[in-house]
This record gives C-alpha cells, structure tokens and sequence, in this order.
C-alpha cells in the first residue's frame, strides 16, 4: 500500500498494489497489520455502502464526540468526487478542505481522520461507495455542515442544477454559523 499526504496533515490517500495479469486484477483492500503500521492504530467497527445516482452529493457529515468517526472510504463502481473539510477549532487548517476523485480503476482508498466533515459527489451515472468506520452510528450524534457552502470554495464538478441533495443535508448550517465540536 502506498499512502500519499495531503495539504491536510493526517488525511491520507491510500493507493493498493495492484497485481494485474490476463486474467484481471488482485489486491487486499484492507490489512489491518499494514494500516498500522503505515496510517495509525485504528480498529474499524462497522462497514458501510451506498449506492447512488450522478448528481447525488451525500455530505458533509461527522459524528459529535463522545462518538466521532475515522473514515476509510473508497468507490468499487463508478467514480466519485470525495472531500473531507478540517472542522477542529484552532486548526491551522480549519474550513479547508481536501478532495480526491475515488474510481473502479484507480482503486484509491481516502482515509479521513476524526474532526472532519465528510462528503462526495457522484461523477458517474452510477456509484457504488464503501465505507469503514472506527465507530458505530448513533443518530444522536449525527450532525454536518453545508455541502454546497460557497465559502468553502469546493468544486464539486457536479453543476448545482444537477445536484441531488437529501432534505437533511440542505438543513445543514454553513461553516461561519456552525459551532464545531472539535478543537485542535
């Protein structure tokens, strides 16, 4: 596995070795052993997929403490626009985000650490997203911020005509109306 930084220190993008021949391709997806010793000592709890359509953009959400979430996340069908934004007050990052296009052909994985708001888009007719979390789901501590924020300055390469958004997520407040949980 190779893991390239980001402008983001912590928030990671994993690239597996592919083993191609003509029979098609082989890679572990996941090696606990090497996510430690390459990314952090982080045990993944529960697994997630979604399925959706182009034009849909699922996000920006985390988790409010005590129950926040790490994130391994990657696309097996299609391709996706993934973008984590730096929530943690006094950051030197906050309200910058990072973003990475997740395909069926390049295979890369996003790891998105605690304190991050997460979201995506869908750039494919079709996308089928996974997800390892290092916590359970509790509704209760379900929150995001706004995924079509302008002040967050994220092209999301889907045109906002075109943009398939939940009701819950249009609910979101923007980044300067939002008191983070998350400190530094």
């Amino acid at each position: 596995m190779n893991v390239i930084k980001t402008a983001i220190d912590g928030v990671l993008i994993l690239e597996p070795r592919l083993f191609e021949d003509a029979r098609g391709y082989f890679f572990e997806s996941f090696s606990q052993r090497e996510f430690n010793e390459k990314v952090g000592n982080i045990t993944f709890v529960q697994d997630n997929e979604s399925k959706s359509s182009y034009g849909v953009m699922r996000g920006l959400h985390f988790q409010r403490p005590p129950f926040t979430q790490s994130k391994l996340v990657r696309c097996v069908k299609g391709a996706v626009l993934d973008v984590v934004v730096d929530i943690r007050k006094g950051s030197p990052t906050y309200g910058q985000h990072v973003s990475v296009e997740l395909t069926e052909d390049n295979h890369r994985q996003f790891f998105i650490p605690k304190g991050f708001a997460h979201g995506f888009a869908v750039l494919s007719e079709t996308a089928v997203f996974q997800y390892k979390c290092d916590e359970f789901y509790h509704p209760e501590a379900d929150d995001g911020i706004c995924i079509l924020d302008q002040e967050l300055g994220i092209d999301w390469r889907i045109p906002t005509e075109h943009a398939i958004l939940s009701e819950k997520d249009m609910r979101h407040a923007c980044l300067k109306d939002f008191s983070s949980p998350f400190s530094f």
